[in-house]
């Protein structure tokens, strides 16, 4: 349930779980009321290494619109010999125990914006935290035998230090991988390997299978892009690369074959690319050019290439 006070709205939900933090319970509410104390202060309680407490006032704020309501606010304590310039970021809940239930009352605003402590402001909350003829009324079991409880969960956001950069780079230098095969007629291996590239911040290189692989084998040039660190990457870590294969045809430059393509690189997918590529009959045709002093010569252009960058 949602209500709208004033600037914020209020978020209302039940849960049997106590909160984390900070259980205050009053006997003889009542007299409490009484002594016509504005406002009654907690003792400090720690939570994420800082010091807290929580402020009540029994017949509301009257300051901050609370009237009629009971007020509730979380203040940090001990900041005397924080530095000039602290800050404690903090998101938090307060809570009131519905005793007949045996449930708790959660109470937060609903926008969920992290509140900035500072030197300030020591203290946040809710003026309008649940009306009076609400809390009064025994059936709702907030206060039975003028007896009540209230509660505090309090988040701090930590600044851990941690950034992670993805970018995505497009034409990155140094971005072309060039592999030739002297004596194609000759070669016996099933495949072969350029040399290692470093492109943005990976390592690749091409897997050539000069007379095909798998269904294609003895059909169809094959050709693959690995990367070839990818068993270092991180669980579910990934690289992005959009390529382009190139087989020039060095004669006449017509028959030229290019083939983009793009891939997110993983641990257990380490290496994309296309297994008919050229067929072999046009690839072995001296006329097109693609065989020159029977030498091969395949390319790859990395066009965008993924980079992350951590710092601690």
């Amino acid at each position: 349930m949602e209500e709208f006070l004033g600037k914020s709205e209020i978020r209302r939900a039940t849960r049997e779980v106590p909160p984390a933090h900070y259980i205050f319970s009053i006997e003889s509410f009542s007299l409490l009321v009484a002594t016509g104390v504005e406002k009654y202060e907690s003792h400090a309680f720690d939570v994420q290494d800082y010091k807290w407490r929580l402020s009540l006032y029994p017949n509301g704020n009257k300051k901050s619109n609370g009237e009629g309501f009971i007020s509730l606010y979380l203040q940090i304590e001990d900041t005397q010999n924080f530095p000039r310039t602290w800050e404690v970021n903090v998101n938090f809940r307060f809570f009131i125990l519905d005793q007949i239930r045996d449930k708790y009352l959660t109470i937060e605003e609903s926008d969920g914006v992290v509140k900035r402590f500072y030197q300030m402001k020591t203290e946040w909350g809710i003026a309008q935290l649940l009306s009076l003829d609400h809390f009064n009324k025994a059936s709702n079991g907030y206060l039975v035998g003028d007896c009540c409880t209230f509660g505090v969960e309090v988040f701090v956001i930590e600044q851990t230090g941690k950034l992670e950069r993805l970018s995505m780079m497009k034409g990155p230098p140094n971005n072309t991988i060039t592999f030739q095969l002297q004596n194609y007629s000759k070669s016996l291996a099933d495949f072969y390997t350029s040399g290692v590239q470093t492109i943005g911040d990976s390592k690749w290189e091409l897997i050539v299978y000069p007379r095909g692989i798998g269904i294609a084998k003895y059909y169809a040039l094959s050709v693959f892009l690995s990367l070839v660190e990818a068993h270092n990457l991180p669980p579910k870590g990934k690289v992005y690369a959009q390529y382009k294969f190139r087989v020039k045809d060095r004669l006449n430059y017509t028959n030229t074959k290019e083939i983009i393509d793009s891939a997110w690189f993983t641990a257990s997918a380490s290496r994309y690319g296309d297994r008919y590529l050229i067929p072999l009959w046009d690839l072995q045709d001296r006329s097109k050019g693609y065989l020159v002093n029977d030498a091969l010569r395949v390319e790859a252009d990395i066009i965008v290439v993924s980079n992350v960058k951590l710092f601690l």
